[in-house]
């Protein structure tokens, strides 16, 4: 960044070295940072050490990871101030409403509820702030409707549609429906919420791209598509979306400009990954369900593999990054629950409650609490994380999260 005027730059140095002279209260010499890795002068010395959430639908996100970087230590702050324990405490609650295949991912309401997308569910279901569980009515149902849901700038969140000939969306409390362009059964398996504002569709059996642009939907080319190709998708620090590929050969991603584009993959195999995590460090992790090794993505697209500490069939389907940097496998036909830590350590921790297919998805909520989204559960299941700084209601919402 090129600064013309000498007074400023004078007054960036003189208040510089006043921080120098008198540090922080907690005297951590990291704090003063003048200057980020690409050697710009910082007006946004701030965000080194409080962060700033970057706004998800004004293209805020962009290829030099500056955004990002502001971001970072909102994240940082909550990963480094740790929890109680170290796996958090499992429990499990009542739910009004269950049958097979209910519900299939969830969406965190701006007034901190959380909303179960309906599959077969005949009736809508949500977790409030204080834990209460209720029902709603539906518009239009049909057996396996939507999967994954995503909220959009307005604060309406919206199902993404499956086998649902309609779109389906929550606005105020007021369900509603309307056209979509392209309808197939089993057409797409999730949603993730682009830079502009955009809500993009993830293809499963779709043969074209779906979008919902402030309120008007379109189709566009893929460069790639399979049978069962997608499931699940995450927005990069850098803007873009990544496809999670099932049986997909290759990655696939539109950036933040709507380029459509693949990518090399270290490891396939049919069913392979089920969703996605962002970590505090930026990589894109996908969610094993049959595959025998994780794989994840950097912020700069390297793609590469690791251990896994447990694999099993259909293992797990979705997940969810805790507020200690723990990124949680959210238990499919998994027996035991699964995750990664901040430093990439995998390990294996007791759940409360296992069955076949026994949740899809999960949402992290502002205080802290992870809750798995029931599909053949017969019951709720939860971690409370009881970190020190939980993420606020800001960071739980935002698109890089807030999604399946």
């Amino acid at each position: 960044m090129t600064i013309n005027n000498t007074r400023n730059i004078k007054n960036l140095i003189s208040d510089t070295i006043n921080d120098i002279k008198h540090p922080s209260s907690d005297g951590d010499p990291s704090d003063i940072i003048i200057v980020d890795e690409n050697y710009e002068l910082a007006f946004d010395v701030p965000y080194r050490k409080t962060g700033k959430l970057p706004t998800a639908d004004d293209s805020s996100l962009d290829s030099l990871l500056k955004a990002w970087k502001k971001f970072a230590p909102l994240l940082n702050r909550s990963v480094e101030s740790q929890q109680v324990f170290n796996n958090g405490i499992v429990s499990t609650y009542s739910l009004v409403y269950t049958i097979i295949n209910a519900y299939m991912g969830g969406v965190l309401a701006p007034n901190g509820d959380i909303h179960f997308v309906p599959y077969y569910a005949s009736v809508g279901q949500k977790v409030n702030a204080n834990g209460t569980v209720s029902t709603y009515s539906l518009i239009y149902t049909v057996s396996g409707a939507y999967i994954g849901g995503v909220l959009a700038p307005n604060g309406d969140i919206h199902f993404l549609p499956a086998s649902a000939t309609v779109g389906q969306k929550i606005s105020n409390g007021i369900v509603s429906t309307y056209s979509l362009v392209y309808t197939t059964s089993a057409s797409y398996f999730g949603g993730v919420l682009a830079p502009n504002g955009d809500i993009h569709f993830i293809p499963y059996l779709a043969t074209v791209g779906q979008k919902i642009s402030n309120g008007i939907v379109s189709t566009y080319s893929l460069a790639y598509t399979a049978i069962g190709a997608y499931i699940g998708g995450v927005l990069a620090p850098n803007g873009d979306i990544h496809f999670v590929p099932a049986n997909a050969v290759v990655g696939q991603k539109i950036s933040a400009l709507g380029i459509v584009s693949t990518y090399s993959l270290i490891y396939t195999t049919t069913a392979s990954y089920f969703g996605g995590v962002l970590a505090p460090n930026g990589d894109i992790h996908f969610v094993p369900a049959n595959a025998v090794v994780g794989q994840k993505i950097d912020k700069y697209g390297v793609v590469s593999t690791y251990s896994l500490a447990y694999t099993t069939a259909l293992s797990h389907f979705g997940g969810v990054l805790s507020p200690n940097g723990d990124i949680h496998f959210v238990p499919y036909s998994s027996i035991v629950g699964q995750k990664v830590n901040a430093n990439g350590i995998v390990s294996t921790y007791s759940l409360a409650y296992t069955t076949s297919i026994a949740y899809i998805g999960g949402i992290l909520s502002p205080n802290g609490d992870i809750h798995f989204v029931p599909c053949n559960a017969i019951v709720g299941q939860k971690i409370s994380t009881l970190v020190a700084y939980p993420f606020s209601k800001g960071v739980c919402c935002h698109a890089f999260f807030n999604k399946f």
